[in-house]
């Protein structure tokens, strides 16, 4: 009887018309701050409203519910005293010649650096027409395509109804590539694979479009129309057009990235693929294919671009006055590191003393000359909990104060086997040892079966140790043989760096025969 209930009393409310019940608390919240823009984001509910579409109502909600983070960033390169730099990535052959470019005007202006300079947001900018559109063509992607028969509602919104992928400017893509691709259906052997589906999409975009490492220098986010004209971009460039392509075909696909490498310098993003089991399958969005695609670099966390404002995240927990390091203030991020490498819980004593008003720790890896944060907790009395940290990875605990990386307790080497290896300087019994190389151990040998240095015959090298900073050792000039230093701490962090590098080079310790073990 109950069940019959409930129905009828649903027949009655569809059949009386346009509903009148109340948005979430989300989405009130975002038409309270979206200002003049409040009629556009109403447009849109009283128009499923109207038309009696629930589903494409609550799609609507969806969206407007979680646009809080969402918006075009406009950055300028900047020097030390907020002066604008004119810097065009292209008018330079390649990417060599553009450090040598950006090292030739830090030489003239001192260290530059891109600023934010606008956040457009799209609560405030964002017309009704265009997500009504989105929405709409999204709906008839996932019901009119047959890999995508598998998604639930919420997949749905996740992974194929956003109208954005990244901080790009919000550009009709869906009907472009409606048009662009509608021979994909045709094309297709298994209808219902949506990896298959997601293969052919990526060779099309393989067709005309490559990767090209100036756009690492690049300041904002390429939306369509940029990619279209330049058909090239960096990896955060190509994720989002597989993103644009296959959304608009209801494949369901998403960007994973880390923050940094563990092992070598810069960071990356990629493209993930829900397959109709919902299993996730990695790929490079104008690269490679799902199923062929591999991380070439240690991985100490994780991260997956969301569009709705995941609760967990440093952003959705931190206060407004509160800085935080780049890459883990966003709302939209949820850590998926155990889906990539064994990862390890931690407890760690922040040694160093808690600055005033700090409510957060950080875990910090190694990278292009400095550390840098890839994850955070919450202090609790002096002790860090972390969480799924990569393992075979040397990580620094941290505070950021002052908008500055300051150590909160000793490095330390987190073992393939989890185990914690502390890396406190023993300044008591020192160690010699030679040294081969800045980056990774060279292994060839000459004739006489001598192992050879990897250094620039008349060009000085550094060493420097850790001990809450880079103390250093001493300066040796390569004469062709390897680098010896004697009296050194040990039970620590060494890093050798050439004389006018850009800092690439890898720290390592010392094992037990005297080589090299890099990190």
């Amino acid at each position: 009887m109950n069940k019959f209930l409930i129905f009828f009393v649903l027949i009655a409310l569809i059949s009386c018309g346009p509903r009148d019940f109340e948005p979430p608390e989300n989405v009130i919240s975002i038409l309270d701050k979206s200002g003049n823009n409040r009629s556009e984001l109403e447009k849109v509910i009283q128009h499923y409203k109207n038309s009696g579409e629930v589903i494409k109502e609550e799609a609507a909600y969806f969206l407007i519910g979680n646009m809080e983070d969402h918006g075009y960033a406009v950055f300028d390169l900047v020097d030390s005293t907020g002066q604008k730099i004119d810097f065009d990535v292209l008018s330079y052959a390649d990417y060599e010649a553009l450090l040598d470019g950006w090292d030739d005007i830090e030489e003239k202006t001192g260290k530059i650096h891109f600023e934010l300079d606008t956040m457009i947001k799209d609560y405030e900018s964002i017309s009704g027409d265009y997500l009504i559109q989105n929405i709409d063509l999204a709906f008839e992607a996932w019901e009119n395509n047959p890999w995508a028969k598998h998604l639930s509602f919420d997949q749905f919104c996740e992974y194929v109804l956003p109208y954005r992928s990244s901080n790009e400017p919000v550009e009709d893509w869906r009907s472009y590539f409606i048009k662009e691709l509608s021979w994909l259906k045709d094309s297709i052997k298994d209808p219902a694979d949506p990896v298959e589906a997601a293969c052919w999409v990526n060779d099309y975009i393989k067709s005309w479009f490559r990767f090209d490492p100036r756009y690492y220098e690049h300041p904002t986010d390429q939306g369509l129309q940029e990619i279209l004209t330049n058909k090239m971009g960096r990896c955060e460039d190509m994720t989002n057009l597989a993103i644009f392509a296959m959304r608009a075909m209801a494949i369901p696909v998403m960007s994973d990235f880390t923050p940094y490498w563990a092992n070598t310098g810069n960071n990356h993003a990629w493209n993930a693929i829900l397959d109709k089991n919902d299993s996730v399958i990695i790929f490079m969005g104008g690269e490679s294919n799902p199923g062929e695609y591999k991380l070439n670099h240690k991985l100490a966390k994780v991260y997956r671009k969301t569009f709705s404002t995941v609760d967990y995240s440093l952003g959705a927990k931190k206060q407004d006055w509160e800085k935080v390091p780049k890459y883990l203030g966003k709302k939209n991020i949820k850590d998926r590191t155990f889906d990539y490498v064994p990862v390890k819980k931690i407890k760690v004593d922040l040694t160093q003393g808690i600055p005033d008003s700090t409510n957060f720790s950080y875990i910090c890896v190694f990278n292009s000359g400095e550390w840098k944060a890839c994850d955070y907790t919450r202090v609790y009395g002096e002790k860090a909990s972390y969480t799924n940290l990569g393992l075979g990875v040397a990580y620094l605990p941290a505070f950021y104060y002052d908008e500055e990386i300051i150590p909160a307790a000793n490095a330390f080497i987190l073992s393939d086997s989890g185990n914690i290896i502390s890396q406190k300087p023993d300044v008591e019994n020192k160690i010699s040892f030679k040294l081969y190389s800045t980056t990774k151990r060279i292994t060839k040998e000459t004739t006489d079966f001598i192992e050879e240095a990897d250094f620039i015959i008349g060009k000085s090298y550094s060493l420097f140790y850790w001990d809450d900073k880079w103390r250093l050792i001493d300066t040796k000039k390569a004469i062709g043989s390897p680098l010896e230093f004697n009296n050194v701490p040990s039970n620590t962090l060494y890093w050798l760096v050439a004389d006018g590098s850009r800092k690439e080079e890898r720290i390592f310790t010392i094992d037990e025969d005297g080589n090299q073990v890099w990190w």
